[in-house]
């Protein structure tokens, strides 16, 4: 399940991207996809530090995008979330 959640950020992200009209925010959210794309295959997990640098940069990006990014950041953010609640630690 926890691996199902970063592929959903995944490819919420990567709905956003294309959702973007602003060049430099597509390259943003399409590489945080890619990350998180990784991260679902990877063999183990992000950290809790690693997580919140990710959930930080997705914040800044939600300022900069229109509603239909928005949607998709949040959703995102709530799979990334959702996966944070499994991680041990903090």
């Amino acid at each position: 399940m926890p691996i199902e959640q970063l592929q959903t950020a995944s490819e919420e992200l990567r709905m956003a991207s294309e959702a973007a009209t602003d060049d430099k925010l597509v390259e943003r959210l399409h590489d945080q996809s890619n990350q998180f794309a990784r991260l679902a295959t990877a063999d183990s997990g992000p950290d809790h530090g690693r997580l919140a640098r990710h959930l930080n940069a997705l914040g800044e990006m939600r300022e900069q995008g229109g509603a239909d990014v928005v949607e998709h950041i949040d959703t995102a953010e709530a799979a990334i979330t959702a996966y944070r609640e499994t991680v041990d630690g903090i």
